[in-house]
């Protein structure tokens, strides 16, 4: 009777066990199944029955084991939850049976491709902890000039594949980030002034539906499917595949200057406002970092060209005021990349919290040193230990380099940058106070920009990756929702990705 009941559910799900499931492993019946995910124990029921429906190459791991941590490790540690178990599946086929389990069980689950999130449960849950590890191939076709690789990598592993073949990606501008979230949240790139942000340059993805279908979505394939992808996040299944436009790719000029004497700070402010104003090179770029770090004050300013070096005038103002220490110089794309530091938090708990800027005027990058400097030292003795305040100037021609059209930003009749809020913390009891200061932090900022003439900063579209999770979907999607809704309610019907965290359509 009970083998009668799991076929009949093997027919529900359209899924084989493999011969390495046994008697003990069956699929439960489907009525166990529904509604089981509801606590501990029917967790672990939920994933010994996925590691009896997974094919050999795929695993299941619980805690105890060190494959559990290291692939359910985030690079915040207060973005991550201890879940039942990891589950890392080798195929496209495997996700789309753990896709169909959960969600028949209605247990909740969690993707991670870098687990660069700092929101609690964007990437991580209690229940299914679904690494995508196992998709870590890249591949360069040379016709085509396009780059496909698996959505478990992290971008300097892929910049580091295409670097024998002369070409690269827009990906990630420091190392340790995910392809996955960062793609299908946008992407702002080193050179999007050059060729767009990272999903401008999607061709194609490989999708893992809900009901557990594996295709392949291009815009002539599923030109709504394909939109919704490129900048809807997680809603519409497992991406286990990306492919992007690649470009040649040469040498780069660039690196990290430090400024830490507090008379050159308002000098870097100016030079920040007038490389975005008027530099219009579109192989240029650059981010300003006012950091507070375990109470001392300094200005990290990370310049970029692409090409061995710079025209005369594009960073002269930069380079000619007092640093305290500077790596710039000319090197390959993936040595720039490797040579910012960013695995830094260790134990610290942490947060983005984003902010739509239109312009960088000097009144404004003072504003953001002072308010950095004042709040670092406010929340210094309460356990901060690391707090930036990251401007991030582009040209205002990024969003024309796309005629396809694309859920984020859900409108490109302007260009907002995206400015994020960072601090890290080592005390769990100063949670609240921490939050509240970055939300105070953003308020200010925005009143600012207001007064400069911006009244629509408030409303406009917000990078999904810099965004605290309890931002209004309305900031994040807008007036793309609609659609996105009714793309949603198509490929998943059941709301099985509602499942998993993120900001949920």
């Amino acid at each position: 009777m009970a083998r009668n009941l799991a076929f009949v559910l093997i027919a529900l799900l359209g899924v084989a066990p493999f011969a390495s499931a046994t008697a003990s492993t069956q699929l439960a019946p489907e009525a166990e199944l529904r509604g089981s995910g509801v606590g501990g124990a029917n967790y672990t029921r939920v994933c010994n029955q996925i590691a009896g429906f997974i094919s050999t190459g795929s695993r299941v791991y619980y805690p105890g084991d060190d494959a559990f941590d290291k692939l359910s490790k985030h690079w915040s540690p207060s973005s991550s939850e201890v879940s039942t178990c990891v589950v890392e599946p080798k195929t496209a086929s495997d996700v789309g049976r753990i896709l169909k389990i959960v969600g028949l069980s209605r247990t909740p689950f969690a993707v991670q491709s870098g687990g660069h999130s700092t929101n609690p449960g964007f990437s991580s849950t209690k229940g299914i902890h679904i690494s995508l590890n196992n998709f870590n191939t890249v591949q360069y076709d040379a016709t085509s000039k396009t780059a496909e690789f698996g959505a478990g990598l992290r971008w300097d592993d892929v910049y580091a594949a295409l670097e024998p073949h002369g070409v690269s990606v827009l990906g990630g501008r420091v190392a340790g980030v995910g392809v996955g979230g960062f793609t299908l949240g946008g992407g702002y790139a080193w050179r999007t002034n050059q060729y767009g942000l990272t999903i401008d340059t999607a061709t194609a993805f490989e999708l893992v539906k809900p009901n557990g279908d594996v295709l392949k979505v291009t815009e002539k394939l599923d030109p709504s499917l394909f939109f919704a992808l490129r900048g809807g996040g997680n809603n519409f299944g497992v991406v286990t595949k990306i492919t992007l436009r690649a470009y040649p790719q040469g040498q780069v000029w660039g690196g990290m200057i430090t400024y830490g004497i507090p008379d050159t700070f308002s000098a870097v402010a100016n030079a920040t406002a007038k490389f975005s104003a008027e530099v219009k090179d579109p192989k240029a770029g650059m981010m300003s970092t006012v950091t507070v770090y375990q109470g001392m004050q300094f200005i990290n300013v990370q310049v970029f060209y692409d090409g061995p070096a710079p025209p005369a005038g594009i960073f002269d103002d930069l380079l000619s005021i007092t640093a305290v220490n500077s790596d710039v110089a000319t090197r390959s794309w993936l040595e720039l990349v490797k040579s910012i530091p960013t695995d830094f938090l260790g134990t610290s708990r942490g947060a983005f919290l984003g902010v739509s800027v239109p312009e960088y005027s000097y009144n404004f990058l003072e504003l953001v040193n002072n308010i950095t400097f004042t709040t670092g030292a406010e929340l210094t003795p309460k356990s901060l230990s690391f707090m930036t305040l990251v401007s991030e100037p582009f040209l205002p021609s990024i969003l024309s380099h796309s005629r396809s059209p694309a859920a984020y930003p859900y409108t490109r009749s302007k260009v907002y940058t995206p400015f994020n809020i960072f601090m890290a913390w080592t005390d769990p009891s100063q949670d609240k106070v921490m939050y509240d200061s970055m939300r105070k932090v953003k308020d200010i900022l925005e009143t600012a920009l207001v007064a400069e003439g911006h009244r629509d900063v408030k409303s406009a579209p917000l990078y999904s990756n810099y965004a605290l999770g309890d931002t209004p979907i309305s900031r994040i999607y807008g007036s793309n929702y609609p659609a996105l809704k009714a793309i949603k309610t198509r490929v998943d019907p059941f709301n099985v990705m509602g499942l998993a965290g993120g900001f949920k359509i």
